[in-house]
């Protein structure tokens, strides 16, 4: 005989989905778990339906007067689709995270007061001052952890902000249930996450198999060749789908590449606007985009159920990471494709991300003496970066972790040291880098096996099916789509890499008064131009090449492919003259800018000298890069006739505090136009969110 419980829940999903509904398999299972033994942890793949659990769960509570249900989830997109779920179940819900600071205070009344059933809150607004000061007089009924991975180090998503959630479930009422959900969690990740959910937790899990996934696995070594392929089969490619990229600059380029190219296409990282991102997101939800280029900011929660196609443009880090992405596809069709596509660049991009997953020892030592030599007054992030010689995400991936471990704590934007002494747990680290290393091995097996390709990654899940798919390349025994580009368009893309340009875009603010008085820079340089990416395949190697691979210092290539570039500039800037960033310890730029001067019938002039001082690439952040560049750099002493119009040459630039400082001290000395060229960019865009 069924329970009431039973009966409660059953008429729940059919005033939503109809008189025939039915629970999936295990649904109900994790339903009564929640509502009878309070702590949960559900693990089931993706388009299972994890949020019908937490629905129906509140539903049932709040009829029975008990308090909101809070979901705590990464990502805003997830938030905007469940809204209009939770909507179809009668359900009043709110969504605290940054983009709703204004209305804050009216929600946390809301929430308070009990006209509200459902709170999507991100983890750093849960953490917020404002919320967390509201929370002991809000009645909880259901906390939910959603992406529960995220929580444990071991997992392939480890998000810092995710850690302090345990300490939130432990101050909760025994009488109050928390459920975990997750579609990616190996036995590990899920003894980790009993542990931090609290005593006796149910777990409900399921097949990973998704049948509907057809994954083929291409060996394209060179962006050409990748972009190639895109453009000749993503036309042939059914209904729209997304693009992985493990670069926010990818996601750019390649966005850029597909839309001059005719296919509608848009990038989506979390270094856009995030209205850009919103009406991405929607636009790819109302069928008016072909393909989404995106970062794993798209890779947890977004839920449209037509997705027809995942292309990986990289490798990702590992195949926990792999499944959840390509799970966004096939949910309510027959048949979704997925394509893997290898890169030469993919290791080392992997490889970064793994090394720099935690904070060094030097630099969580770094900052917390700071904030301890400033423990009185507090020490805001920018403030810390005057004093320690690290990149701003590194100086914020030190503070999170020892606000993690307690090293220190935040009272509105200052940072203060607890009484906890200093500890760095490198034996852990260490340790998960090592799983992660694992991982990254088992992700190279996946692409060499001749197995059943979904088998092998719900088995790298710790899930023990032994079915074949029947759908995967391996499985078919053929490819469905082409393995190889089309050697015309191969061509076409080519050419199209070989003309690319980047601007280098003028500082326009000192990051500090302590150079001119001022943090305002007058008369900034123009918006200069670069020849390429450092390093990338055609004029980004040939840079490299001559810089450290040959005696003879930069090709012929590159110096007439720069003279190409910079006629047009002489042409309609009315150039007076060419100078260049000088060098110590290298005649490579004076050569590079005379040979520029000769063939485009200019003088060189040389400008600028140099103070023996540290290299520029040994500075981190601004203050340091900045600070570095202008002991470094004068105008010639007794140069008097400078010329008013001139093209600054440097060979590679990174942070543009040289080329800044050196067209300020030209400027001063009665230059009016400066306008920087640089034969590569070395800058890192390598944030995968």
């Amino acid at each position: 005989m069924r329970s009431d419980l039973y009966s409660k829940a059953i008429e729940i999903i059919r005033a939503v989905y109809g008189e025939k509904a039915e629970f999936r398999e295990g649904q109900y299972e994790a339903i009564e778990s929640t509502l009878t033994h309070h702590r949960s942890l559900v693990v089931q793949k993706t388009g299972w339906g994890k949020s019908l659990v937490y629905f129906v769960c509140t539903k049932i509570l709040r009829d029975s007067g008990h308090g909101a249900t809070f979901v705590v989830s990464p990502l805003l997109a997830l938030m905007e689709n469940q809204l209009q779920a939770a909507a179809a179940f009668g359900l009043h819900s709110v969504v605290l995270n940054s983009s709703t600071k204004e209305n804050r205070a009216d929600d946390l009344e809301k929430i308070k007061s009990g006209r509200c059933d459902l709170v999507f809150i991100t983890p750093e607004t849960l953490f917020s001052d404002s919320v967390r000061s509201a929370l002991p007089s809000i009645p909880i009924g259901l906390f939910v952890v959603d992406e529960a991975h995220c929580i444990s180090d071991w997992g392939h998503d480890f998000r810092l902000e995710y850690t302090r959630l345990y300490r939130v479930i432990r101050k909760l009422p025994q009488t109050v249930s928390v459920l975990g959900t997750t579609a990616t969690a190996n036995d590990r990740v899920i003894e980790d996450l009993k542990h931090q959910l609290g005593e006796n937790v149910y777990v409900s899990r399921g097949s990973l198999m998704r049948r509907s996934l057809s994954i083929q696995i291409l060996l394209l070594p060179t962006p050409a060749e990748r972009y190639a392929w895109m453009l000749h089969n993503i036309p042939n490619l059914p209904g729209s789908g997304i693009i992985y990229c493990l670069t926010q600059r990818d996601c750019d380029k390649l966005a850029a590449f597909l839309q001059e190219n005719g296919i509608n296409a848009k990038a989506y990282h979390s270094g856009m606007e995030s209205a850009e991102t919103e009406a991405a997101e929607q636009a790819l939800r109302d069928d008016r985009l072909k393909v989404l280029v995106a970062t794993v900011k798209l890779g947890m929660g977004y839920d449209k159920g037509n997705i027809a196609f995942i292309i990986h443009y990289q490798q990702p880090l590992n195949i926990v990471a792999y499944y959840q992405q390509i799970g966004r596809a096939g949910r309510n069709i027959e048949r979704a494709y997925t394509f893997l596509m290898c890169g030469e660049e993919d290791c080392t991009i992997q490889d970064y991300f793994i090394d720099t997953a935690f904070p060094s020892e030097y630099e969580a030592r770094s900052v917390y003496d700071v904030i301890r030599a400033h423990s009185e007054n507090g020490i805001s992030a920018s403030q810390i970066e005057i004093y320690v010689n690290c990149r701003r995400n590194r100086v914020e991936k030190a503070l999170m972790f020892l606000r993690n471990e307690e090293m220190i704590y935040k009272e509105g934007t200052k940072y203060f040291p607890t009484l906890h002494p200093f500890r760095y747990n490198r034996e852990h680290y260490e340790q998960i880098k090592d799983i992660r290393k694992h991982e990254q091995q088992k992700m190279r097996e996946f692409i060499h096996t001749k197995e059943c390709l979904s088998r092998f990654i719900v088995n790298c899940l710790d899930d023990p099916t032994t079915d074949r798919c029947g759908i995967c390349r391996n499985c078919l025994g053929y490819a469905e789509y082409p393995e190889h580009p089309d050697d015309a368009v191969l061509q076409l893309t080519q050419k199209y890499l070989e003309r690319l340009i980047i601007s280098i875009e003028p500082r326009k603010r000192f990051p500090n008064k302590e150079f001119t008085g001022s943090c305002i820079i007058d008369h900034p340089n123009q918006e200069g131009l670069c020849l390429s990416k450092y390093g990338d395949p055609g004029y980004g190697m040939m840079v490299k090449q001559g810089k450290y691979g040959t005696p003879n210092g930069f090709c012929e290539e590159l110096i007439v492919k720069s003279v190409s570039i910079l006629r047009d500039v002489v042409r309609k800037n009315d150039i007076d003259a060419l100078t260049c960033v000088p060098s110590l310890r290298s005649s490579i730029v004076a050569d590079l800018t005379m040979a520029l001067a000769d063939k485009l019938g200019l003088p060189f002039v040389q400008l600028l000298q140099k103070q023996g001082t540290r290299q520029q690439k040994d500075m981190e952040n601004s203050n340091y890069q900045c600070r570095n560049a202008w002991d470094s750099f004068s105008v010639v002493s007794g140069t008097s006739d400078v010329p008013k119009r001139i093209i600054l040459v440097d060979d590679i630039v990174d942070s543009g505090w040289t080329l800044t400082v050196c067209g300020y001290r030209l400027t001063q000395s009665g230059c009016e136009f400066v306008f920087p060229f640089a034969l590569a960019d070395s800058s890192e865009n390598r944030s995968n969110q």
